[in-house]
C-alpha cells in the first residue's frame, strides 16, 4: 500500500517570516490554534467524507467551557483528548496561567481546524484559511499562538 505521503504533491515556501517575542510572556495575549479537529458541539463539524480534508475553520470562544467542545477528525487516534479536551485544546491551563499572572490574557476568539489537509485544500489553506485566521489573530492584539498538532 502506497503511503500518503509518498504521493502527496509537494510544495515549497521560501523564506519563513521570523516573528521574535518582543516582551515577557507575562505581558502576552495568547491565543490557541489547534489542527485537532476541535469545534464547538454547535458548530457544524468538519467534513469528514471529502478524501482531501475540509481547509475551513472553527472560531472558539475562550468563555468555551470544555464541555461545550467536541472533536471531528477521522485521522489520528483522539481517545485522550475526548477524555480531556486540554490534550489539544489547553484552554483550561491557559485560563490557569491568566489567573496566577503568568500571561496577560487569552484571545477571544481561539481556532479548531482539521489538519488532514490535501490535494487542492492545501491551496485554499494557504491561501485563504490561514491568512483569514491570521487577521483575526491581529484584530484581536494576539502577540502568540500556542499551536496544537492532532
Amino acid at each position: 500500500m502506497e503511503r500518503w505521503v509518498e504521493k502527496a504533491a509537494p510544495w515549497k515556501v521560501e523564506g519563513i517570516p521570523w516573528a521574535p517575542v518582543t516582551k515577557p510572556v507575562k505581558d502576552c495575549k495568547i491565543a490557541i490554534v489547534t489542527t485537532a479537529g476541535v469545534h464547538l458541539k454547535s458548530q457544524k463539524p468538519f467534513d469528514m467524507h471529502d478524501p482531501h480534508g475540509d481547509p475551513t475553520y472553527r472560531e472558539i470562544p475562550k468563555d468555551t467551557s470544555k464541555e461545550e467542545l467536541i472533536i471531528t477528525h477521522d485521522y489520528y487516534d483522539h481517545k485522550d483528548a475526548d477524555k480531556d479536551i486540554n490534550v489539544v485544546f489547553p484552554i483550561d491551563r491557559l485560563k490557569e496561567l491568566k489567573e496566577t499572572g503568568e500571561i496577560k490574557d487569552i484571545a477571544e476568539i481561539n481556532f479548531g481546524l482539521m489538519g488532514h489537509i490535501d490535494g487542492g485544500h492545501i491551496y485554499t489553506l494557504i491561501n485563504e484559511t490561514a491568512p483569514e485566521i491570521a487577521e483575526k489573530l491581529r484584530q484581536q492584539g494576539v502577540d502568540a499562538v500556542l499551536l496544537t498538532p492532532g
